[in-house]
């Protein structure tokens, strides 16, 4: 599931109650010099999210050869605890983003062609004519058509793509329900198609694409797609707080989080004990904000795929997104321009209880990672749209200032 990238210049929630400034790693790769930091103004704008009635949210900031980084809110509502700046958080769709690295590399060694139909890897998962029309590209762009498994496997949150359902029914059902992948998978291949066929743009954003492409990483490689993220990817990276969780409870100092599923979960449930086999290769990555930083600058400086993978990745479509936006996608790679003129490249992600974003400014100057431990605060109108809320224009103004906007 993920948060609106129509809101990115829209949607913010961070108070901050620790800040520092410090040298970036030595081995960014990015330019050494950018436009400033300011801490007072990051500091008043993560104060605001915090005052319209976010949780809790923090944040790390890099231009050029500074960094910043801030916390705001709590942890925990019952006990209070603070938000530390260096607490892993569970970063939904950035995920993929890893996932196309990885494919990105196996096409570099000429096991996997971003142009070869699926079916000839998989023709047990899409057999037939769709499986000779649907190329890995379309995949990792979210072209392929293939539906969304996630009206089926959760059915209570039918509401979100088209039906009328909305509870919690489905999240407190599946709390530690182990998914199979290739169920999942057919869920998506069996439900009619999003697009009128294979390729059309615009495309529609769905997790089946992605656990098919995690179940073509295990064939090519012999290895869980797990494992080798992990090797060849975060590895690759110097990523020392990003993994795959092997259970449904995070071991490591996080936030709890909340979820208040648009008003139908009141007071916000915490969801931050759960399964992630239902998102897994497009969603179950855990890791911190300066870990998401650091990769961005490495896979845009081209340290984990080659500059011409890079350039594949960063050739965009438009696509619909899961809220119904229009958004500018590549392979596991979101374009989005600023008002000001801007081009940064990330991605966002949402879970049930935890959202995070992620950008980094085209010439590697500007960099802004940041998380919310709570999701889905606004209210539902009579129109069936989320009602406007404090929080999304608190965090639009905290994510302006992050990207170096007035």
């Amino acid at each position: 599931m993920k948060i609106p990238l129509a809101m990115l210049v829209g949607v913010a929630v961070l108070t901050v109650s620790a800040c520092a400034m410090r040298p970036a790693a030595g081995e960014t790769d990015t330019a050494q010099t950018g436009s400033g930091l300011d801490p007072a103004a990051l500091q008043s704008a993560l104060d605001a999210v915090r005052d319209a009635g976010m949780t809790g949210v923090y944040m790390e900031v890099r231009d050029g050869d500074r960094v910043w980084s801030g916390t705001a809110g709590v942890a925990d509502v019952t006990s209070g605890e603070a938000i530390g700046p260096d607490m892993v958080h569970r970063v939904g769709s950035i995920t993929k983003t890893f996932i196309a690295a990885a494919i990105m590399q196996q096409v570099e060694q000429g096991r996997i062609g971003l142009d070869t139909p699926i079916g000839d890897y998989l023709p047990h998962l899409v057999p037939g004519e769709r499986g000779a029309q649907i190329t890995v590209r379309m995949l990792l762009n979210n072209t392929s058509g293939l539906a969304e498994h996630l009206p089926y496997s959760f059915p209570s949150l039918a509401a979100f793509f088209g039906g009328t359902q909305l509870s919690s029914e489905s999240l407190d059902k599946h709390q530690f329900t182990q998914f199979d992948p290739v169920e999942l998978i057919g869920m998506g291949v069996s439900a009619p198609p999003a697009t009128r066929a294979p390729g059309a743009t615009p495309g529609v954003y769905s997790n089946t694409n992605y656990f098919l492409l995690g179940e073509l990483l295990e064939q090519v490689t012999g290895t869980a797609f797990e494992t080798y993220v992990a090797e060849k990817v975060i590895g690759r990276a110097g990523l020392e707080h990003t993994a795959f969780p092997d259970g449904p409870t995070l071991t490591v100092a996080h936030p709890r989080m909340y979820e208040r599923l648009f008003g139908m979960i009141d007071p916000p449930r915490d969801y931050s004990v759960y399964n992630m086999s239902w998102a897994m290769p497009g969603a179950g990555l855990v890791s911190t904000m300066a870990d998401l930083n650091r990769f961005y600058r490495m896979l845009l400086g081209g340290h984990i795929v080659s500059r011409e993978s890079l350039a594949q990745m960063q050739r965009t479509v438009p696509v619909i997104a899961l809220d119904g936006t229009r958004i500018e996608y590549g392979l596991g790679l979101h374009r989005v321009r600023t008002p000001g003129g801007q081009t940064f490249w990330g991605h966002d992600g949402s879970v049930f209880g935890a959202q995070a974003l992620s950008l980094t400014s085209a010439d590697g100057t500007r960099q802004m990672s940041v998380a919310t431990n709570l999701v889905r605060w606004n209210e539902i109108g009579p129109d069936g749209k989320p009602k406007p809320h404090p929080i999304d224009d608190a965090l639009a103004t905290l994510y302006r200032i992050a990207m170096g906007g007035e």
